[in-house]
């Protein structure tokens, strides 16, 4: 039986990440604050790159990314670094973001209560199901930064989905 706390995580995390992602252009997505490096860019394709090495690979898949992006939004990376003409577009982010979510919601639907217990691949001490749930909460911390992002450039809150 599925973990339907985890899906309901997922989901409300992701959704919220593509809620706030809408309407950005790649001006504002690019922006980052004086003194800063993090654009709304870096902060989508960083969940991206949480949610392929941190759940999936936790999940027992293969880390999908196009090539470069674990570079450009990982943990390890220096956006300032990066050279403007090598980002990607901001819908091109979302669209992995969309797909992943997909991905992401059949492999917590397939994994048993004994699998999530089990040791996270490469790190004995966590448990799959920590993995995953640490993800989810960095993606919902970054989230936040590109929520703030978008209001320190005027662009306020976009409109919560009506149910």
């Amino acid at each position: 039986m599925p973990d339907e706390t985890l899906l309901v995580l997922l989901d409300e995390v992701r959704g919220k990440t593509l809620r706030f992602l809408g309407g950005i252009t790649d001006e504002h997505a690019r922006w980052s604050p004086p003194g800063l490096q993090n654009g709304i860019l870096w902060h989508a394709g960083h969940c991206y790159i949480l949610a392929e090495w941190l759940a999936l690979k936790a999940l027992g898949r293969e880390p999908e990314g196009p090539e470069g992006w674990y570079e450009m939004f990982s943990w390890e990376s220096r956006p300032e670094a990066v050279p403007t003409g090598n980002w990607p577009r901001l819908d091109a982010v979302v669209d992995r973001l969309v797909d992943q979510h997909r991905r992401l919601r059949h492999a917590i639907g397939e994994a048993t209560g004994d699998r999530l217990a089990g040791p996270t691949p490469g790190n004995p001490g966590r448990t799959i199901r920590y993995s995953v749930v640490h993800g989810l909460h960095d993606e919902a911390c970054h989230s936040g930064e590109i929520l703030l992002l978008r209001k320190m450039q005027g662009l306020g809150r976009p409109p919560r989905p009506t149910t």
